[in-house]
Parts: C-alpha cells; structure tokens; sequence
C-alpha cells in the first residue's frame, strides 16, 4: 500500500477551493450557478501591469530570479509600504513569495516550533489552521462572533496568552468577514502584546488596500512591538492579480533570512515575469486600486442591503474585503421536503443544489452557524444570487 504521510492526512482539505470546484462542475454541467464562495477579484488585471510583464518576455526576464525576489521589486515593495504607512523596511527585509499564501507559509514554518502556540482570533481565514498543523504547533482559537463585530479585545488576548505562546496570527480586513479594527482597538491589543516580548506578530494585510472607513493602522506602525511585527501583503486582492502569484513578506531581518533559507529549498524564487508585472503595479499610477476600492464598497452596500430584507439573516456592515458572513443558525433544524437543514455544510449544499448559488460554511472558517459570501462579482449576479438565496431559505420552515 502507497503512504501518505501523517501530515498530510492530519490536514482538511480547503473548504473555500472545495467549494469552488463544486459549483464549476456544476456549471460544466449546463446548472447556472452563482460563484460567491470564491475569494478573488472579478477585476481583469490593469493594462499596465500587462504591459510590464510583455515587456519583461521581450527583455528576456526568462532566466531563474533571486530566491527572495529581484531587488527592484522588493525595492518597490518597500517604497509602497513606505508611501502608504509610513514605515520603513529595507529591502533586505523583503521577501517575495508565490503569492501571500506562501508568505505566511513561510513565516509559520521558519519561527514555530512543535508545541508551539499560535493565537489565532476567529473566524479566521481557511489555511490558518493547517498551516500551524503543517509547523506541528498548537493553535489557539479566540472567538468573536457577529456581537463583537467578528474583532477580538485586549482582555480576550491577554486570556489565552500561556507561557507556550510564540506568535499571534491578525487579519485586517478579515477574511472571511470584512471587519477592519481600528487604530483604537489595535493600540489596545498593543497594550497587552507591549508586555511579551517573546511573541512574534503576524499581520495579514492582504486586503489593506480595500478598506472603507477611509484610514488604516498596520500593526506594523505601532513602535511598542515594531521590531517583531512581520506584515504580509501582495498584489492579488489590490491589483486584481491572483493568477501572478506574487505576495511578500517584510520581516524583521533573521525571520527574512530564514524565510529566504526555507523558500530556497523548496520554490526558489517566483516567477521573473510575474514579478516584473508586480513592480509595475506598486511603481505606476494606483488610480485602479481606488476605482476597485470603491465598486466593492458600492457592492458591500448593494449585498448588506439585500441580506438584510432576507428574514432570519443576521449580518453586520463589513468595513473591508468583499465578504460578508451572516449569521445563519436560525436555519438550523428547519426542512423543505426531506430534507433537513442541520448545520452549516447542509445549508450551503441546499443554496448550492436548489438556488445554485455558492457559498462557504463558516465552520471552515472556524465558526459554525454562519455562511461565508464572496461580493467579487457584478451588482446584476449579486441581486440575483440574493434573490435566490431569500427564496431559497424561505422555502425553509
């Protein structure tokens, strides 16, 4: 019998990719189904940027690239950062990665050690979870429900810190329910972390560029825990360039180092075009990132405003990302026919199967009774996919 290693069989598979690939067999089948479990711009790349990586083919830029990234993009990256928070990393701070997936992937496997905790607050982002198992270390779940507007308090913090503690993992904007904490509620957490100064802070910026509540703090910013905040970024969520799979971390300088050490072992380093196209995106005019900022927040409007006349959904106002996660408990227990809603999986099957829309449950996310929905599509697929679901869940009782 061929092995798997137990590594691999002690971790889930991606609910939100899972998912995705379900409602694409569904519509290879000719059943129109709406995609909103899919986190992902529905944005083509800016001209631009395609330019920049034509132009890279033409200049020959097919040879292997640097394992932490060529320097004129790290250097660019760290002029973004620079331009946009107001802090400064060398570019031997940064290292770039195929996507921020890998990123945080690599920050995870170069600082934690086997029983090593990881405060994770939830709900939190699918490979989270895994990619401490992937480390061997423990992760520390710290709940905040819709009440607390999906964001953690100092005093919850300061709870699940024990001795073993090595790292805390932060998302804002959050995947999967677009809250942002503010500068108030991050200096308070500040407050507690100031007084342990063996944890490593691991700040997924990801989505910082697409924010609505007109400022934005990266912990990074915060002098009290500066030298051991690592933020991760990349170009997908702003720049509309998932497929490029360009992401970073900036780091202090031993955890880039070892992040570059592990990277060349198993990567090498991404690919020379797409981080050619990369550095045009942060060195050219960023009017796009502002356009798509404002269209998913006329989106976050339009979607908030449809689940909120669906009785028996409880949702919140997102702040950033394209998500919202409505709270969906009340579903659980009712029927249409035979079939009986129990939980989070049912519910989701049952939109996917009779409304053929796609949606995640929120127990992949760590937080069951709720249902992830992605907004990254067009106001006419978003009034549809609403329309079907507040059919749908009608049909319940």
């Amino acid at each position: 019998m061929l092995q798997i290693s137990q590594r691999i069989n002690a971790m889930a598979a991606s609910a939100t990719l899972a998912m995705s690939q379900r409602s694409n067999e569904l519509r290879a089948s000719g059943v129109d189904v709406i995609n909103l479990s899919v986190g992902e711009p529905d944005f083509n790349t800016p001209d631009f940027i395609k330019e920049a990586a034509k132009r890279a083919i033409d200049n020959n830029f097919s040879f292997y690239s640097p394992v932490p990234g060529y320097m004129s993009l790290r250097k660019a990256i760290a002029a973004n950062i620079e331009a946009t928070e107001g802090v400064t990393f060398a570019p031997e701070q940064i290292v770039v990665s195929n996507g921020a997936k890998q990123a945080l992937c690599n920050v995870i496997l170069a600082t934690i050690n086997p029983g090593d905790e990881v405060i994770i607050p939830t709900p939190a982002w699918v490979s989270y979870v895994e990619m401490v198992k992937l480390a061997e270390g423990v992760t520390v779940e710290v709940p905040a429900a819709i009440d607390q507007d999906f964001k953690i308090t100092a005093g919850q913090l300061r709870e699940a810190i024990t001795p073993h503690t090595r790292m805390v993992l932060l998302c804002s904007p959050s995947n999967p329910t677009g809250s942002v904490y503010s500068r108030d509620e991050l200096q308070a957490l500040v407050d507690v972390l100031k007084d342990y100064p063996d944890i490593l802070i691991l700040s997924d910026e990801i989505y910082r560029h697409i924010n609505f509540t007109g400022a934005y703090s990266s912990m990074a910013t915060f002098p009290e825990i500066r030298d051991r905040v690592v933020v991760i970024n990349g170009v997908s969520k702003a720049y509309a360039m998932t497929g490029w799979r360009i992401g970073f971390c900036a780091a202090p300088l031993p955890i880039a180092k070892a992040v570059t050490k592990l990277q060349g072992q198993y990567t090498s380093g991404a690919s020379s075009i797409a981080q050619k196209a990369a550095e045009a995106a942060y060195l050219g005019p960023q009017q796009c990132v502002e356009d798509m900022r404002e269209a998913f927040e006329r989106r976050r409007d339009l979607v908030v405003s449809l689940a909120k006349e669906i009785p028996g959904l409880k949702v919140n106002e997102p702040q950033g990302a394209f998500y919202l996660f409505p709270e969906v408990g009340g579903f659980f227990g009712k029927r249409v026919g035979d079939r009986v809603i129990n939980n989070g999986s049912d519910l989701t099957m049952y939109l996917l199967e009779e409304a053929h829309v796609a949606t995640v449950d929120g127990a992949a996310f760590c937080l069951p009774g709720y249902i992830r929905l992605s907004y990254a599509t067009s106001d006419d697929l978003i009034r549809e996919a609403m329309r079907r679901i507040k059919e749908a869940l009608a049909a319940l009782h």
